[in-house]
This record gives C-alpha cells, sequence and structure tokens, in this order.
C-alpha cells in the first residue's frame, strides 16, 4: 500500500509518499515515452497487488474493498516496485454481514467502467470478490498493455483458436508465452462474470502469482550473472560434454 504521509483539509488533498515511475497504466502504454517493463517485474507486479489486495481483505475486524482497482491506482516506485493507492472509495464490510454472507448491498455502485464487477454494478452487492474482478482485468493489460474494452473476450478467443501469443505486448520479445498464459487463464477466472465462479484470492490465487514471480525472479538473477560473466564459458561447456 501507498504510504500516507500527511493531509492538506484546506484544499481536500492526501500527500502521498513519492513513486517516480507514476502509475502502472502510463507504463504500459509508454505514456512520455517511457521504457516498456520488462516481463519479470510484471509478473512481480501482478504478485504484489494480490499481496497488497490480500491485505486489504484479511483487515480486521472488517475487510476492506477497494472498489476502484485499476492501473491508473497502482503506483510504482524507482525500481517498478507496485503499491496500490486511492483508497478513497474503499469500504469496510461490517463484520455481522462479513461473517454471514460476505457481501454488503450498497445504496449506489462506485468504480471505473470496464474494472468495476458487473454483480456489484447490477445489484449493489459488495464483496471482497468485487475487487478480484477488477484485479483479472489488470493482469490480462499486463500481458496485453491493450485496452480494457472486449478484453476477456479478445483473450478467450486467441486461447482458443491457438493464437495466444499475438495477443501479448509486442513491446517485448522475449515472453515466456507457458508462464504468459498461465497468468491469463487465471485472470480470466478472476474476471468471471458471476462472483461465485471467482477464485479466492488466497488459497488460489496468491500461490500462482509467487510461482510465476519465482520463476521471473529466478530469470532475472541468471541474467544478472550472465551479465556479469560468470556463466561457464565455451570451452568450459566443452569438456564436460566431452567428460
Amino acid at each position: 500500500m501507498v504510504l500516507l504521509l500527511g493531509a492538506c483539509p484546506e484544499y481536500g488533498c492526501l500527500v502521498y509518499e513519492y513513486m517516480s515511475n507514476g502509475s502502472l497504466e502510463d507504463r504500459l502504454f509508454q505514456r512520455g515515452n517511457s521504457p516498456t517493463i520488462p516481463w519479470q517485474h510484471r509478473f512481480r507486479i501482478a504478485a504484489e497487488i494480490g499481496t497488497g489486495l490480500l491485505f486489504l481483505h484479511q483487515t480486521k475486524p472488517e475487510p476492506l474493498v477497494h472498489r476502484d482497482l485499476k492501473p491508473a491506482n497502482i503506483l510504482l516506485d524507482h525500481n517498478y516496485v507496485s503499491k496500490i493507492s486511492d483508497v478513497g472509495l474503499a469500504r469496510l464490510v461490517p463484520p455481522s454481514v462479513a461473517d454471514t454472507v460476505t457481501q454488503y448491498r450498497m445504496t449506489s455502485t462506485a468504480g471505473t467502467f470496464c474494472y468495476i464487477d458487473p454483480e456489484y454494478q447490477q445489484t449493489g452487492m459488495l464483496s471482497v470478490k468485487s475487487d478480484i474482478y477488477s484485479m483479472g482485468i489488470i493482469f490480462l493489460q499486463l500481458i496485453t498493455a491493450k485496452p480494457p474494452i472486449g478484453l476477456t473476450h479478445h483473450v478467450e478467443r486467441a486461447i482458443e483458436r491457438g493464437t495466444f501469443a499475438e495477443m501479448l505486448d509486442p513491446a517485448l520479445p522475449d515472453w515466456p508465452i507457458e508462464e504468459a498464459l498461465s497468468l491469463a487463464k487465471v485472470a480470466l477466472k478472476c474476471a468471471e462474470l458471476r462472483r461465485k465462479d471467482r477464485p479466492d484470492l488466497g488459497n488460489v490465487v496468491l500461490p500462482e502469482l509467487e510461482r510465476l514471480r519465482a520463476i521471473a525472479e529466478e530469470n532475472m538473477w541468471q541474467s544478472m550473472s550472465y551479465s556479469a560473466g560468470t556463466s561457464p564459458n565455451h570451452s568450459q561447456v566443452s569438456m564436460s560434454q566431452v567428460s
């Protein structure tokens, strides 16, 4: 979560810690001619979003639902470490409700078009899985860098037709297709229209996100080792093969 430093009631503003790389939305669409985010960072960002969201949902005694999760509200520091911001629309679900039906009827819905839970939008019934839907759309954007409108449909069709690789952000030539497909399938489950069909964040989604993060970090470590000259040279490889 972004660190809140203070508030200015006179001007109605909040002061947060400085996140030098701006929002995930700006970086995904390379606004200001910013460099593209490597896939390794994207997998880590996905895991960080999941971890931050679980923290909100496990708030005691009342679960905290963000209600407006989107790339513009995911901020990045100078190392592309991500933090969730803008909890101005967040709602505490009363414990009496959370312990029984895990959802709460709101008199008016809030959120951003394309990211808002369809069931919440239609019925006003709020739950932690309302955020799961938004997270699923964000994950699809992480790997495609495409606008959110109709994105679930396009990714589903690409998977069915065997053209999923064409959906990946073309700014990155080195996507690990199998791992990206795994993240896409998790994202599609999170973005199911019916709340009951969405997976549990802590028990189902986060373990897979952590697996993908571990793969990304291992790849980055290997790349750093090779660039530092610690990889075996050609003669060493040849000799080991002969022996």
